[in-house]
């Protein structure tokens, strides 16, 4: 058993529903807990899943040599193949121990934010010629998840006492990045320190993930203890993101996770998050009732977009040692 909660959606996917008051005081409780919890009955079929995972498999069964044409450093907003150990998503870790190919909302290239090269608003990069139907499922699955992820904020906006569509203009032209990651099977030799991906939070509003059957997701409850969060079919894992706890002003939580491929037998575990972010500009301030008499706000104001530079900026920062590292892969 799980001490990370299940909500059942069933009641709830409908925008106005007078049946989603038990969802919501489900959804508070995660939120001021772990920041983690397990949604049904979302309304995305287990076909459009199931069609990622094989995607995804294709994807990374592709040649190494394939994969570098369509590399992240050939793209400004680190759309496209991550390479092995290219990220530390734990600051003061080991780089993690999976690969990765990223990709986003095809945004007109006009679009102002595009053309600014604002991250988020990158033009993707397709492998057409070996994966032709690469994007059209991507953007498909991209689309039918936007749809949850606006229902959840939704439910999020209850939660906080707002309004229900109190989030729903930050969310025109929102952040959107779908990863696909491998990670191989766990190195025998390997040493405490190391993780197909180190203790983190994820930067944006909330994260949506898939997992394949492997399990290897633990989560890091308020106590300190961590826990497993293992696949439970017909469901996706939902985390809130950094973003959440400044909004709040950390009455909700975005809680550390990591990743371990032990449970798998030898074989590659494969799971696709998807991180839903509000419009760049969106100003992240301290929320209307987030703030008692006489208390300060404990964040710096700032935009999305701005938070997830930063962010960036330091998952990417690799030492010298951990590039010539990287360049022996």
């Amino acid at each position: 058993m799980t001490s990370i909660p299940v909500l059942d959606l069933s009641e709830a996917l409908v925008s106005d529903s007078n049946q989603a008051h038990a969802v919501v005081a489900l959804l508070r409780e995660a939120a001021t807990h772990s920041g983690f919890f397990y949604v049904k009955n979302h309304g995305i079929s287990a076909e459009i899943i199931q069609r990622q995972f094989v995607l995804c498999q294709k994807i990374f069964d592709l040649p190494l040599a394939t994969k570098l044409k369509y590399d992240q450093s050939l793209n400004a907003s680190h759309l496209g193949f991550e390479q092995f150990a290219a990220q530390k998503s734990d600051y003061s870790g080991k780089p993690d121990l999976k690969e990765g190919f990223y990709c986003g909302k095809n945004y007109a290239s006009d679009h102002p934010y595009v053309l600014a090269h604002y991250q988020g608003y990158g033009i993707n990069q397709w492998p057409h010629a070996e994966v032709p139907e690469m994007e059209q499922h991507c953007q498909e699955y991209i689309q039918a998840l936007s749809e949850l992820a606006k229902r959840i904020m939704q439910l999020l906006a209850l939660a906080l006492n707002l309004d229900e569509h109190y989030f729903d203009e930050s969310y025109l032209d929102p952040m959107i990045t779908l990863k696909m990651l491998r990670y191989p099977p766990h190195p025998a030799d390997a040493d405490i320190d190391s993780y197909g991906v180190g203790a983190h939070t994820d930067w944006g509003s909330i994260t949506i993930l898939a997992q394949d059957s492997c399990g290897g997701l633990e989560v890091c409850l308020p106590d300190g203890t961590w826990v497993t969060a293992p696949p439970i079919d017909g469901t996706f894992v939902v985390n809130l993101g950094d973003l959440i706890p400044r909004w709040s002003n950390g009455l909700f939580k975005s809680n550390p996770h990591r990743v371990r491929n032990v449970y798998a037998r030898g074989q590659s575990r494969y799971s696709i998050p998807f991180f839903y972010g509000p419009n760049y500009m969106t100003a992240i301030n301290a929320l209307p009732g987030t703030l008692n008499d006489g208390e300060i706000y404990r964040y710096r104001p700032c935009t999305a977009g701005e938070h997830m530079e930063e962010m960036y900026m330091k998952a990417y920062d690799l030492s010298q040692d951990e590039q010539k590292i990287l360049e022996q892969i």
